[in-house]
């Protein structure tokens, strides 16, 4: 059975946890930031899960963790 390939894009964006869950950052922190509040940009600083429904997809893609 060969390696399987991680997709590398993925990769760069998520990390798995120790207990196997997937994180990730919010986007919409790159630019036109002059606009956002200073409250919704401090949210958008922290990261997050990714949902149950999209786990299973990124797991495929990082089959290895990342």
């Amino acid at each position: 059975m060969p390696k399987l390939k991680t997709n590398r894009s993925v990769k760069k964006r998520v990390r798995v946890t120790k207990s196997g869950k997937v994180k990730r950052f919010r986007p919409s922190r790159g630019h036109l930031l002059t606009l956002k509040s200073a409250k919704r940009k401090r949210h958008l600083g922290k990261s997050t899960f990714v949902s149950k429904a999209e786990e299973r997809t990124i797991r495929l893609l990082v089959p290895y963790g990342a």
